[in-house]
């Protein structure tokens, strides 16, 4: 049978989807290959059509779950600072929302995948780095004192704080202690990133 230009590239990027969405949600250790592909619309054996290993998805999934986050992120930003408001406080409560705990799925990859990929392939790791890398600079961008020495240093430890009260939200045992969480966790991170350099 033969397919119109593009078919590959279309099935190829909506496997990539579905992997990052799948990843985010249940864990890529937990999620299958065939699982996958038929949540994809696709079979089993067309996978190796596409990708030579589970762990060529992983990066992919990871780079587009991440980049995406990160755009997002940035076009927010951009709206609001567009109408004078505050950038950084926007990242901050978009990340530590009741939204953002409640759907890992199109969440962020780093709160749900991190511990996983610290177990990945060096390959897997530095993509999963650089794209990490871009959303600390994001942050950075946003801070008081963006040029500052140790701006990029201080909104890693942002990141660091926001993905920890996340992951803390997402475990607690019920809603109050959760919104509980995320309200300090929020607290935190502004605090942190607007205190006086020097």
């Amino acid at each position: 049978m033969r397919y119109e230009k593009g078919h590959k590239d279309e099935t190829r990027r909506r496997i990539v989807e579905t992997a990052a969405r799948r990843f985010r949600k249940d864990g890529i250790e937990a999620t299958g290959i065939a699982g996958l592909m038929a949540e994809a619309g696709l079979t089993h054996g067309g996978f190796y059509a596409h990708f030579p290993s589970k762990e060529d998805l992983v990066r992919s999934a990871v780079d587009v779950a991440l980049t995406g986050a990160t755009a997002e992120h940035a076009s927010a930003v951009a709206g609001v600072r567009a109408e004078g408001g505050d950038g950084l406080e926007t990242i901050v409560r978009r990340y530590l929302s009741r939204t953002h705990r409640d759907h890992p799925e199109t969440g962020c990859a780093i709160a749900t995948l991190a511990a996983e990929l610290a177990r990945s392939s060096d390959e897997t790791r530095a993509i999963f780095a650089r794209d990490t890398g871009e959303l600390i600079e994001l942050i950075a961008g946003e801070l008081p004192d963006p040029a500052s020495a140790d701006a990029r240093t201080r909104a890693a430890m942002v990141l660091a704080l926001m993905v920890g009260t996340l992951q803390l939200a997402r475990a607690a045992p019920d809603a109050a202690a959760s919104d509980s969480l995320l309200a300090a966790g929020r607290k935190a991170a502004l605090a942190l990133a607007r205190q006086a350099t020097g």
